[in-house]
């Protein structure tokens, strides 16, 4: 029995996408036949429109509804597959008890089959106010259809009665029907159920297209026994979910039929289930620090924005370093519950973690606060940072950086195994291993790679916003693509054989503005300013000697693309790397044009 879940590649497309909204939509009157028989009670037709795909597309879509529905509710986290089984497939490896239920659950609609069946559970948004759900999606095929392709889809909750009251967010319905019709001869009449002989598409019999109506989507719905009368009515919250649920329906078909790629990838380096799971939490832990918000900036925006991120920080840091020792309670402190604070046992970066230009402290907070050792350095002390307990304002500093205080990297097989030189004069928090962390950090975002490199650092990750090269404004038509910037010098790799040119396509490094209306055609021309930085600053960072890695982070800032440096690139060998910081830093110098920005105010709390 598979309980897999499609990976982000699969995700489908956006609400911007309005030129594939289903056209000619049309509210069903209650008084109209359902073209669904059943043996049980009757159905009720709600919303219609034309389905401009092949049938054999049905199925694609249709699990896309199965698998995300979070997309068309913002109540829902996400689903959960139980279970999946194919009628089809013999039913050895399967649970009998999954199958009863299955059997016992999922109406039978005369002339059709099952053919598969997700067994899903819905978990909310909001564990403390709506409660989870368990359902039944089952597909069915016509029977006299022998290739058994789909084209209905029935969403059942699992109810322990009738009575039994369902979450806000699911509507008040036993059973609702997504229902593909194919094209049917236009002598039949409109209220039959499916022929026992479907049609093909119009696309693949052109002879038969001026004879035939087109194929259709249809929503109808089996209302509970119990329930009061259900409203249809177009100003309906049913009405409007129905309508909700056909466009996106009709957008996935679409997105299969045009071979969609999505400009946006997510959890591609944390899988999405880890991310929410721990989210939650953590959300709960400090989402009190709204109310007590002392700066100007937005609280909703700025305390969900770093919790997310240190959500994303715990996980990332669990993957790439080992495990540690159960921490020592600092006297005084209550006992650490690792049942419920698992991650106090996690992998952690072996020299802390420095939030370079950490601007109110809260990500420095947070992390200081579940028990990882690290530093929070700005230009200035924030009204926030005195708010804070005397534990997390002790780790939070006044600091100015200059490249020139940078001593080139020594020898060493890995950029995270060296001792950084005598002769760097970088505060104590720039010490070996530590875990480099840039969230919007404006110029301080290009020398992150440089500065991971060159103090022996365990890795970083860089959230860009505003685009810096190393001394000035990032231009796109002015500043140099390729590395190192000195023109004398010819870069060690070409860019026809650059990692970052031949991982662009993987990578979505072009993202939004890539390619000619997103559609994967690579014109340089179309790219945005902000998609040619990213591609720059993956350049800068295999040019340091880092492996490239990117992810766009479940946070609320449309600046959510992220690049992370964490291993060693297999394409630029390290004595290649660190001979390439050393000229980067030689030429950053040379130039003249850095000017290190005096401190403001004192770093006492």
């Amino acid at each position: 029995m598979s309980s897999s879940v499609p990976s982000c590649t699969t995700t489908p497309l956006t609400d911007e996408d309005e030129s594939l909204t289903p056209p000619a939509l049309t509210s069903i009157s209650s008084n109209a036949e359902s073209n669904i028989e059943s043996e049980s009670a009757r159905w009720l037709p709600v919303i219609s429109c034309p389905a401009e795909f092949p049938k054999e597309l049905f199925e694609i879509a249709a699990l896309q509804i199965v698998h995300h529905p979070e997309h068309n509710s913002t109540l829902i986290l996400r689903s959960d597959t139980v279970a999946d089984y194919n009628f089809l497939d013999s039913p050895e490896d399967d649970s009998p008890q999954d199958l009863f239920l299955m059997n016992q659950s999922i109406p039978k609609l005369k002339g059709f089959l099952p053919t598969r069946c997700v067994h899903r559970k819905l978990l909310p948004r909001r564990p403390g106010r709506d409660e989870g759900l368990e359902q039944l999606c089952t597909l069915y095929a016509h029977e006299d259809d022998p290739e058994r392709i789909p084209i209905i889809l029935v969403l059942t909750p699992i109810l322990q009665g009738e009575d039994q009251p369902l979450p806000y967010y699911h509507p008040p319905v036993r059973h609702i029907a997504f229902r593909f019709t194919p094209p049917s001869s236009s002598s039949s009449s409109s209220s039959s159920p499916i022929p026992s002989n479907p049609s093909p598409s119009p696309s693949t019999s052109p002879a038969t297209t001026s004879t035939t109506s087109p194929s259709t989507l249809r929503i109808e719905a089996q209302l509970l026994l119990l329930s009061p009368p259900t409203n249809t009515s177009p100003t309906s919250r049913f009405y409007r979910t129905s309508l909700a649920l056909i466009k996106t329906l009709h957008r996935y078909a679409w997105g299969a039929l045009t071979n969609y790629q999505k400009r946006v990838l997510h959890d591609c380096l944390i899988p999405r289930d880890r991310y929410q799971d721990l989210y939650l939490v953590m959300r709960e832990r400090y989402k009190g620090l709204v109310k007590d918000w002392v700066e100007v900036t937005d609280p909703l925006k700025h305390v969900f924005e770093d919790i997310g991120i240190a959500t994303y920080l715990m996980l990332l840091w669990k993957d790439t370093f080992s495990s540690t020792d159960s921490q020592t309670n600092v006297e005084g402190d209550p006992p650490i519950d690792y049942s419920t604070q698992p991650w106090r046992n996690w992998g952690r970066p072996p020299g802390g973690f420095l939030d370079f230009g950490c601007g109110n402290g809260l990500l420095t907070h947070i992390l200081v606060n579940e028990g990882y050792d690290g530093y929070g350095v700005d230009l200035r002390s924030r009204t926030s940072w005195s708010t804070y307990p005397l534990t997390t304002q002790s780790h939070l500093h006044v600091y100015t950086f200059d490249p020139s205080t940078l001593s080139p990297p020594v020898h060493s097989s890995t950029p995270s195994d060296t001792t950084p030189s005598p002769d760097n004069q970088q505060p104590s928090y720039f010490k070996a291993g530590t875990f480099l962390i840039g969230n919007h950090a404006d110029e301080l975002t290009p020398w992150l790679p440089i500065i991971s490199r060159s103090t022996s650092s365990s890795g970083y990750l860089s959230i860009p916003c505003c685009a810096w090269s190393l001394d000035s404004k990032f231009e796109r038509s002015s500043t140099p693509r390729s590395f190192p910037h000195v023109p004398n010098l010819t870069p060690i790799n070409p860019p026809e054989s650059s990692m970052v040119e031949q991982s662009e396509d993987r990578l979505r490094l072009g993202g939004v503005g890539w390619g000619v209306g997103g559609s994967g055609d690579k014109d340089k021309n179309w790219q945005s300013s902000y998609t040619v930085y990213r591609i720059w600053l993956a350049g800068l960072s295999e040019y340091c000697g880092w492996e490239i890695e990117c992810d766009t982070l479940r946070i609320p800032s449309s600046r959510n693309w992220a690049i992370v440096g964490r291993r060693a690139s297999k394409e630029v060998l390290e004595e290649e790397a660190r001979r390439n910081v050393e000229e980067v830093l030689e030429y950053v110098k040379e130039r003249g044009l850095f000017r290190a920005r005096k401190p403001e105010g004192s770093g006492e709390h």
